[in-house]
């Protein structure tokens, strides 16, 4: 397609983006509308896992985040591996991480652009699609990683590790600080974030096992990724719930907030905090003891996969079905799950004993 009629086709669907924009923030999404709708990745043509791997391909990186320093580190794993691979890294995206009419603007933008990929971490499930499928006419490859589209909106989505193996292992430090016993909260990220959604009806699933009989779950925040807001959040927990032993914050963002928050409170030892953090932003609340333990995979790694696989698919050596599988350099061999989803690898959990051996 010429650039003039990529440029006529971004400008109209423009006005049919701020129509689905609305009807998103007017009913949300959820779950089981990702279920309902989803079909399978989409994924056209047949692999040639020994199909030639391309140069000189351009990869867009749409973070969820660009401020962010976890999207920074990942999205430097992206350049990274591009740089290796013979081909062009470049990043676009909004410094909210709430803002979708800006990720579905920088969608459009990097399909005017024509690039050959988008990695993008979405900030809703649905809000994107209209403008990923478009990209996707164009023959653009989308990789989703970190937070996933609707299976429809993309080829293939690489998760930080299982949904399950992260949801549950939080739960159990959680349980295993306050003694089996206690009031708990959530921590998260923004309302439509699809992996914190995924991460907290695994949490509430796991909390259903009569072993924490004790342990009750009372409230779910929402401090959008936002430093400030999390931070009134925690003490807002707090104040609310007076005898609360415990909270998980499944998001970087959140888990320093409120290791900020609590460290400098009367509540520092007494109230345990865990979730998914990187080791330089929690190593100062780890040695204080505000925090005991906490988790999260190395998000260069994410960024690399992302990456690996954007190239991989732009090369027609996967096209994002089940079962197919790849090399992605010295991280080895991936094999694509259902949906098209990727796991990068269980998540590290880190303590006083070792999270002085990381640097992210």
């Amino acid at each position: 397609m010429r650039k003039s009629s990529i440029r006529r086709t971004c400008a109209a669907l423009a006005a049919v983006t701020s129509l689905a924009l609305a009807a998103t923030a007017c009913g949300g999404t959820t779950k089981e509308d990702v279920k309902d709708e989803g079909g399978k990745a989409a994924a056209a043509g047949k692999a040639d896992p020994n199909a030639t791997t391309k140069k000189g391909l351009t990869v867009g990186f749409l973070p969820k985040q660009v401020n962010n320093p976890y999207f920074t580190v990942a999205d430097k794993g992206g350049e990274k591996a591009l740089k290796e691979l013979g081909s062009s890294y470049k990043e676009v995206g909004t410094s909210s991480g709430t803002d979708t009419a800006g990720q579905v603007s920088y969608v459009n933008t990097l399909t005017q652009q024509q690039v050959d990929a988008i990695a993008v971490s979405a900030q809703d499930p649905g809000a994107l699609c209209t403008a990923l499928k478009q990209a996707m006419k164009n023959d653009i490859k989308v990789v989703t990683y970190d937070s996933d589209t609707n299976p429809e909106c993309r080829n293939a989505f690489i998760s930080q590790a299982s949904a399950d193996d992260i949801g549950r292992t939080q739960v159990q430090q959680m349980a295993e600080q306050i003694g089996n016993k206690g009031e708990i909260a959530i921590l998260s990220a923004a309302q439509t974030a699809t992996n914190q959604n995924a991460w907290i009806e695994i949490m509430k699933d796991e909390l259903k096992d009569p072993k924490y009989k004790d342990v009750k779950l009372v409230k779910v925040a929402y401090g959008d990724d936002d430093a400030q807001k999390s931070f009134q959040q925690t003490q807002g927990l707090l104040q609310e719930h007076p005898n609360l032993k415990g909270i998980i914050s499944p998001t970087t963002v959140g888990i320093k907030a409120a290791a900020q928050y609590l460290s400098g409170s009367k509540y520092k030892g007494k109230v345990k905090l865990t979730g998914l953090g990187t080791p330089n932003d929690m190593r100062k609340y780890v040695k204080n003891g505000t925090v005991e333990a906490f988790e999260l995979w190395d998000p260069a790694k994410l960024g690399e996969l992302a990456a690996r696989t954007a190239v991989a698919l732009s090369s027609g050596q996967i096209t994002g079905k089940e079962g197919e599988t790849f090399k992605a350099g010295a991280m080895g061999e991936y094999t694509i799950g259902k949906n098209g989803v990727i796991d990068l690898g269980k998540p590290t959990v880190f303590t006083a004993d070792n999270v002085d051996q990381f640097d992210f």
